[in-house]
């Protein structure tokens, strides 16, 4: 028998199953042997392509690909020249401890693929030559016949042709808080991948029933496949940041070469200054404006909120992600495990007397059933029992209680959440099930779409029937009143039905039926009429109480929480409305994304913040829509069908409990509780995280700005230079690890989640910065040239005067350390006084370095310096601290009341 390959182009879920089957060219009875072995040489095995790994030589290289390393480097070989080869060392191991530390943090290679790759279950039961054997599910063929049960994983894609009771669980595809039913019957050929009953997908999970399916696809080309290859096609994009400083660098890079260019040859033409000198001289302008110490601390601040995340629940897996949560503008949120709690709960029970309401947490046994806000009365509560009591009984699920997890269920979500409210309305399962022991079923299946029990007792036999509610409301002809029994209004109830419906709750109908006294097996016939309606159940994924909270906080830091979801419209409408999303008033369907091209596509996902029955497909065209408009986004989930997106986000978040291994593999961050509420714990720290790099850089770039002024207006004046370039060195070594280092353990400022998101736009280097480094430039440059002056003028000898000015330098640096710590209050408070204990620390050791500088023989000998009078010499270096942050204050409040002004 030959046969060619199915096109991928093929809608098996349109076709019939022996349209299928004949189209494989298969039999009821499955592949010989012989056509198996050859149909797997033509395709292939039943395995997902692996991603192929770069070595580790190749990633701890990747470290370096940084322009500010280059820059780094190119100081390193500078230092070198000058004979410095201590100093060299000392830049170089900088260096390696940067490309060190990413190495470790980035070390898990992307194995999305691989990960997706191990939920192929190894085994499967096929037929072959007519009997059932049990093969290698990579050795699955299309043709190929494959028997399910309860508990299997879909070893590929199946088209059913026989199914009993069938349900799957597609979450990790779809989305779906509970199993999809399943049926033999073929659907619309453009039914979105939530909807295609007829097809068993890769992968997922059977909850209940027992199939056989036919393989229309393997490897590759199943859906789980195909998802796994646009997560291999997927470009993970740079983050802010890096954007960022790559920019700066290279703007940096090309300054500081030009400048000492144009240096040197003032210098050696115009001040005549032999070659010789002048270079050394270029050379003292390079290592003072170079600020090699930048991309190690910027490393270490991320490093510092890597930790303080973790410390929150929320694991980080690469580096720059940390400061992209604080540039976030959008967070795309799956539904299901993410802003629900993944467990299904009775809402709201619709009787003959009226609506009741049900509250409580998950599958916990605690809660209340009220009637309009008040305890039942007796009727009603007589009514509410009858109906939890079949809602029990007509159940094949159980609750247990686990130290770990809580309350759990043992079967299916919907059945567990109907003892749940069965508990909460005072009928517990056990004593129901005790005092009226099951005599016979009629298992669910989609064919009649209800299940039924046969109970008795001493008092005679019954019937109780659940389903759904179109189904169930012809097969009854009487509802439960106060009293007795009344005739059905079936159109009533069917509206009823669609409201509760319309309000995103997944109902339930539950009826009964008195059975003559001794029957002991049950038949469709017996309740396929004349049952007595009990009432109808709304069940929903209920949100989290902490996502509420989360959410609003996320929108009034000016952060848009959108939904993206594969649930149904009605439901994500109405679980955007319990968590307070803004735009939960439009919810938008996969259906309708696909009529949009890119530029509607764009503005729709700008504007609303609900997307219902989407694709994997869909999720990656709205993130990259929203990049495209200029959003930095979040994206969360947990199954597979979200791992494009994750990876193609700017920061993709998994979460760690219910998540996918493949959601955990494309995410740059994994929510250890899987609670929408770290998030915005994650984007505060994120915030603060970026909040230090700025004041690290706005540190370090003024101070270096301020030692190359020192050495320019020298040369272009002809005057001596107050500092030799191993002076400068040892000025950045001794505090770039120390004073710019403490800045990384800043918390956040007070109005850090009141402000709304920086835009990846705004360049690294902003005007007020650029302001601040000329300004502080200029002051540093007078403070040190007035102190190098004054010790000129008192006699003082060259390298006492030297040393005078390079403890001036480190005095301004520490009195800057203290006003840049604050950018938006003033520094003149007991709080900035004291400093943090990093602070402390950081200025501590700087004094110790100081001291051992000036007054230590080997380092005096090292650096050419000499001993300094504490009192003389000392106090008009404390002093132009002070008079520095005395007129950086004043600069600070004036620009704030201008700004202030302004606004």
């Amino acid at each position: 028998m030959v046969t060619a390959p199915p096109r991928p182009d093929i809608a098996w879920h349109a076709l019939s199953a022996e349209a299928a089957t004949e189209r494989l060219q298969s039999s009821p009875s499955g592949l010989s042997a012989g056509e198996a072995a050859r149909r797997l040489a033509e395709h292939g095995p039943n395995r997902l392509p692996s991603a192929a790994p770069r070595s580790a030589l190749r990633r701890f290289l990747g470290q370096f690909s940084n322009m500010l390393i280059h820059v780094m480097l190119a100081s390193a070989v500078i230092v070198a020249l000058l004979g410095h080869f201590i100093d060299a060392a000392v830049i170089l191991g900088v260096v390696l401890v940067n490309a060190v530390v990413g190495f470790v943090q980035e070390g898990r290679a992307e194995q999305a693929l691989n990960a997706i790759q191990d939920m192929l279950t190894p085994h499967a039961s096929a037929l072959r030559d007519g009997a059932r054997r049990t093969v290698d599910a990579g050795d699955l063929v299309p043709g190929d016949i494959v028997l399910l049960e309860a508990g299997d994983r879909v070893p590929a894609d199946l088209r059913l042709i026989r199914a009993r009771g069938l349900r799957i669980e597609e979450a990790m595809l779809t989305g779906e808080s509970v199993p999809a039913e399943k049926a033999v019957a073929a659907v619309a050929e453009e039914a979105p991948l939530g909807d295609r009953a007829s097809i068993a997908f890769s992968g997922t999970l059977v909850a209940a029933g027992q199939a056989t399916g036919l393989v229309v696809a393997t490897g590759p080309a199943t859906e789980l496949g195909r998802i796994s290859g646009m997560i291999g096609a997927v470009q993970t994009l740079a983050t802010p940041l890096l954007r960022q400083m790559d920019i700066f660098a290279r703007r940096l890079t090309f300054v500081i070469l030009g400048v000492a260019a144009l240096l040197f040859a003032f210098a050696w033409q115009l001040r005549g200054y032999a070659m010789g000198d002048a270079f050394l001289a270029v050379i003292s302008v390079a290592v003072a404006a170079i600020p090699e110490g930048l991309p190690a601390v910027m490393t270490i601040t991320l490093a510092i909120g890597v930790r303080r995340m973790a410390a929150r629940r929320a694991i980080v897996r690469r580096l720059p992600a940390v400061e992209t949560l604080g540039s976030v503008s959008v967070i795309c949120s799956d539904k299901t495990g993410t802003l629900t709690r993944n467990e299904m709960m009775v809402a709201a029970v619709d009787t003959a007397l009226g609506r009741f309401e049900v509250t409580g947490e998950g599958y916990a046994p605690e809660g209340a059933v009220t009637l309009e806000g008040e305890r039942p009365a007796e009727a009603a509560q007589a009514l509410l029992a009858r109906l939890a009591r079949a809602s029990t009984l007509c159940n094949d699920a159980a609750l247990r209680e686990e130290a770990k997890d809580g309350w759990v269920v043992a079967g299916d979500p919907m059945e567990g959440a109907l003892l749940a409210f069965a508990a909460r309305a005072g009928v517990p399962a056990e004593a129901a099930r005790l005092r009226f022991p099951r005599r016979d079923e009629i298992p669910f299946d989609s064919r009649h779409r209800f299940m039924a029990t046969l109970h008795a007792d001493h008092a005679g036999a019954f019937a109780c029937v659940k389903g759904a509610p179109e189904r169930l409301l012809g097969m009854c002809d009487r509802q439960r009143g106060e009293d007795a029994d009344t005739p059905l209004d079936a159109a009533e109830w069917a509206g009823r039905a669609e409201a509760l419906a319309a309000s995103g709750l997944r109902v339930i109908a539950v009826a009964e039926r008195a059975m003559p006294q001794g029957t002991t097996a049950l038949a469709e016939a017996d309740v396929e009429g004349g049952l007595t309606l009990l009432g109808l159940l709304g069940l929903i994924d209920p949100p989290r109480e902490e996502a509420v909270a989360a959410v609003a906080e996320c929108q009034a830091a000016g952060i848009r929480v959108k939904m993206i979801t594969g649930d149904h419209a009605a439901t994500a409408g109405a679980i955007a409305r319990q968590v307070g999303l803004r735009g939960a008033g439009s919810v938008i369907t996969g259906a309708d994304l696909d009529t949009l091209d890119d530029a509607a596509l764009r503005a729709r996902a700008k504007e609303s913040d609900v997307f219902a029955r989407t694709s994997p497909e869909h999720k990656l065209r709205l993130v990259e829509a929203l990049q495209a408009d200029g959003a930095v986004v979040a994206m969360t989930g947990d199954g597979v069908n979200d791992a494009p997106a994750l990876k193609r986000a700017d920061v993709g978040v998994a979460m760690g409990q219910k998540g996918t291994e493949a959601a955990k593999e494309a995410a740059e961050m994994v929510l250890a509780d899987d609670n929408f509420a770290t998030i915005a714990a994650a984007v505060r720290e994120g915030r603060t995280v970026f909040d230090n790099i700025q004041k690290v850089i706005a540190w370090t770039l003024p101070t270096n700005g301020g030692e190359a002024l020192v050495v320019i207006t020298a040369i272009l004046l002809g005057l001596t230079l107050p500092l030799t370039p191993v002076q400068i060195l040892w000025i950045n070594m001794a505090t770039a690890s120390t004073l710019g280092l403490v800045l990384a353990f800043e918390v956040g400022e007070a109005d850090l989640m009141r402000r709304p998101p920086r835009s990846p736009k705004d360049p690294l280097l902003s005007g007020l910065l650029v302001w601040r480094v000329v300004l502080v430039s200029v002051l540093f440059t007078l403070g040190t040239f007035a102190i190098f002056g004054l010790s000129q003028g008192r006699g003082l000898s060259l390298e006492a005067s030297r040393t005078a000015a390079v403890n001036t330098i480190v005095v301004m640096e520490i009195a800057y350390l203290f006003s840049v710590r604050f950018e938006r209050s003033t520094s003149f408070t007991w709080r900035g006084a004291m400093g943090t204990r990093p602070v402390l620390i950081g200025v501590g050791t700087v004094v110790l370095l100081q001291l051992a500088f000036t007054y230590l023989p080997p380092m005096q000998a090292l650096f050419g310096t000499t001993a300094l009078h504490p009192l003389w010499d000392g106090l008009p270096i404390l002093a132009m601290g002070l008079v520095l942050m005395l007129v950086l204050e004043a600069e600070k409040l004036l620009r704030r009341r201008l700004t202030a002004q302004r606004g």
